[in-house]
This record gives C-alpha cells, sequence and structure tokens, in this order.
C-alpha cells in the first residue's frame, strides 16, 4: 500500500477528502503525514483530529517557493515516513529541482481547470470571467513548469448563467474532492500492474 505525505498551506478540504476515502476503505493508502508551511493552517489540524502526524515547515523567506532548508525539510521528513508519493492539496508553493529529482512522476497536485486552460493561481475566477460554458478540475503530475505535468484526470462541470464566482467555486471543491481519490485509486493500480 502507497504511503503518501499530503502538503496543503489552507484548509485543506482536499486532504479531508483523501482521508475520508482511506478511513472509507475506497482509497488504499497511507497517509503517512501531513505537512504545512502556514503554522496555523486548518489542514494541520485536520491532520491532528485524524492522528495524522502534522509538521509545519518555515519557508521563510522565500514567499513562493519551497527551497533551501524548507526542501531540506521536507525532504528530510520523506524519508523519516518511508513516503511514496507526495500529494498537494492547496499547496500554495512551487516545488523546485530537489524534491522533482528524488520523486519523479510521484508528486501529484489538483488544480482548479481543465488544464491547460487557466494554468496558475486564481484559475476559478480566470474561468469564471472568461464567460466559458465549462471548468472543472485536473489532477496531474508535478514537473518543472506551472501546472505543465502529464495529466492523470480531469473532471468537468458547467459554468451556468445563473453561478457567482462562489457558487462555481462549491461546485468546483464538490468535483475535486471526486476526482482527487478517484485519481490517486487510478495511479496506483497502474503502478501495482507493472
Amino acid at each position: 500500500m502507497p504511503s503518501i505525505a499530503i502538503l496543503g498551506s489552507g484548509n485543506g478540504s482536499n486532504a479531508q477528502a483523501l482521508i475520508d476515502a482511506v478511513e472509507a476503505g475506497t482509497l488504499e493508502a497511507t497517509i503517512a503525514c501531513i505537512i504545512s508551511d502556514v503554522q496555523n493552517a486548518r489542514i494541520l489540524e485536520r491532520a491532528k483530529k485524524h492522528h495524522i502526524p502534522a509538521h509545519y515547515i518555515d519557508c521563510a523567506p522565500s514567499p513562493h517557493v519551497l527551497r533551501d532548508q524548507a526542501e531540506a525539510a521536507v525532504l528530510q521528513l520523506m524519508e523519516h515516513y518511508h513516503i511514496d508519493y507526495i500529494i498537494l492539496a492547496g499547496f500554495m508553493r512551487i516545488v523546485k529541482t530537489d524534491l522533482l529529482n528524488r520523486f519523479p512522476k510521484k508528486i501529484i497536485n489538483i488544480h482548479p481547470s481543465l488544464l491547460p486552460a487557466f494554468p496558475g493561481l486564481d484559475a476559478g475566477r480566470q474561468a469564471f470571467e472568461s464567460n466559458a460554458s465549462e471548468t472543472g478540475c485536473t489532477v496531474h503530475y508535478v514537473d518543472a513548469g506551472m501546472d505543465t505535468g502529464d495529466i492523470i484526470l480531469q473532471k468537468k462541470i458547467s459554468i451556468d448563467a445563473t453561478d457567482t464566482l462562489e457558487s462555481l467555486m462549491q461546485k468546483m471543491h464538490i468535483a475535486e474532492h471526486i476526482a482527487y481519490p478517484e485519481a490517486l485509486n487510478l495511479l496506483f493500480n497502474l503502478e501495482i500492474n507493472r
């Protein structure tokens, strides 16, 4: 069974969906630890509630990138917990070379758009303001680019005329909470059958 680490910066609703799937037996994985770059992030509270080791990593002075001592600290935790996959769930930092090289095709992200459309920050707002008729979420491998890794799975959602940005984001979260466990099951089953 794969051992995973979840990295997140905020509320942790996608992490909760993964915790729930593991606890329900619908995602065959062990969540070995949850790590955040925000000391009081709710994702860490979620980890503690489910008796999952929770770690805060101070990433100062870098505002947007996981680098130097912070990256070394994450790598040390990955080794300590014997991590097979790193799962990014609202982790608002760019992952750099050392981590990518140590975990090739083993770092997974979920992005709130149908990539390659609307990469980067505020993808939901970008889709909403573009007058697109649909958007969705993408589970993909992390590479050195910005949301450019190979796609594992996508879920589409409609953007209705009555949608507000808030209602669209609610639909997005529902889609993400279904897509992430589904994509990881696909990935882990492919790995088993190799």
